[in-house]
């Protein structure tokens, strides 16, 4: 959530955020006029109680005919403090709601618009001339099916549409990738982890996933536990409720965990393999910084990000996300998108977002800077999303007798092979 005092003192910013994410601009008065409820009841509260601790003391020494008096304003003053109490906790509660639907503040530098109007930064790698090599490029179902790398009729058949079973050398890639990300992630200084795949409501609505993202979202309502669309949830929620020195920061943490999302709208949209699909296995990085850190850690991000999309010889573009497609809880996101070649395309594989201390508000996380404690800064980092990276390893390194090239920063996981290749009987 965002700075309650940003929104009194300057509420102008935050109506020209909300209009440019193409959110509800209203929502900035409904909230000013729910915190001056909250502040005024607030108020009316302490003044009763200080009134009423007043007159606790003055009781005893009251003659007797005063302490009849005095014992009738006390009873009265019982009930409106009580009635004042309520006020103060429907106030507060009315406010919190609003809060918690206002989206994180905009950076100044983000491109307005919708999914389209991303702002290409820089472009890497070459793309491939399959036509002048001499024969046409395979999608990566095609030759994930022929390498026995990638099973999706049997994955329709166990669970349904967008599931799949990656067998054979589909299965050793995915380890492979695994292990080379946490590798590259390890080496950066990030302290490896394996997360839990459910958490409780506090968590995912903390991290900004049951608001405008809610529809993509499984929910076990028997339990009251959401399976996570990533491990930036449960990172994010590590260190909840929690106040970290300062001189620990920055914290950095690399999750490795399965990932659920219902990819509710996109009925009809890469329906086609493994592109888009509910179940993945992602490594996510993750970082706790002071806030003066957060724009120089979302460049880090972007660095590592492009360092091992680099290692994995992948041509790719970098584009500055437009602010109707940030998500709720980031304030800039950088993409990575790689060249699909059957596609025609740059489609996204990883994702940067610096959410300044909207996160660490919502899960109530403070940093200690001497005898001053505040929020700190969170951002979170696509490093391998496992099923798109498949996808743009096979269609970009593929061969005309259809083996697959394995890039040099993978071998040593796949038992030093140049090439993916059936595994045998």
């Amino acid at each position: 959530m965002i700075d309650l005092r940003l929104l009194r003192e300057d509420p102008d910013r935050v109506r020209a955020s909300q209009r440019a994410r193409g959110e509800d601009v209203e929502l900035v008065d409904a909230l000013l006029s729910a915190d001056e409820r909250r502040r005024s009841s607030g108020m009316r509260f302490d003044e009763l109680r200080n009134e009423q601790k007043s007159l606790g003391k003055l009781i005893p020494k009251a003659s007797p005919e005063e302490r009849a008096e005095l014992l009738k304003r006390a009873e009265q003053l019982k009930q409106d403090v009580k009635a004042a109490e309520a006020e103060q906790n429907e106030a507060d509660e009315a406010a919190k709601q609003l809060l918690l639907q206002l989206g994180n503040i905009v950076h100044e530098d983000v491109p307005v618009g919708g999914e389209e109007d991303f702002a290409v930064l820089e472009t890497h790698g070459t793309i491939r001339d399959f036509a002048a090599e001499g024969f046409e490029p395979k999608d990566h179902l095609e030759l994930g099916e022929s390498l026995g790398a990638i099973d999706v009729e049997r994955g329709a058949k166990v669970s349904g549409s967008r599931f799949y079973y990656l067998t054979g050398v589909g299965a050793l890639l995915e380890l492979a990738l695994v292990n080379a990300a946490i590798a590259q992630a390890t080496e950066a200084g990030f302290i490896p982890m394996l997360t839990p795949a459910l958490v409780r409501p506090r968590a995912m609505e903390g991290t900004g996933f049951l608001g405008q993202a809610a529809e993509n979202v499984y929910h076990l309502e028997k339990d009251d536990y959401y399976l996570v669309g990533t491990s930036e949830v449960p990172l994010a929620a590590y260190h909840m409720d929690e106040i970290i020195d300062a001189d620990k920061l920055p914290l950095r943490y690399a999750g490795f965990s399965p990932c659920f999302r219902r990819e509710a709208g996109t009925y009809g949209k890469d329906t086609r393999g493994i592109f888009r699909v509910h179940q993945f296995d992602k490594v996510e990085m993750f970082s706790y910084v002071a806030p003066e850190e957060a724009e120089a850690e979302h460049q880090r991000l972007l660095d590592w990000e492009k360092q091992w999309l680099t290692s994995l010889e992948l041509p790719f573009q970098v584009i500055d996300v437009a602010t109707g497609d940030l998500g709720s809880s980031a304030s800039r996101k950088f993409d990575c998108e790689a060249w699909i070649p059957t596609q025609g395309k740059y489609r996204e594989l990883t994702s940067a977002s610096n959410c300044n201390g909207f996160q660490a508000r919502r899960l109530s996380i403070r940093y200690r800077d001497g005898k001053k404690t505040q929020p700190l800064s969170t951002l979170n980092g696509t490093l391998c999303a496992v099923p798109r990276t498949i996808v743009a390893i096979l269609e970009n390194h593929q061969q005309a007798d259809g083996r697959v090239r394995v890039p040099q920063v993978l071998r040593p996981y796949l038992g030093g092979r140049e090439f993916l290749e059936p595994i045998s009987k």
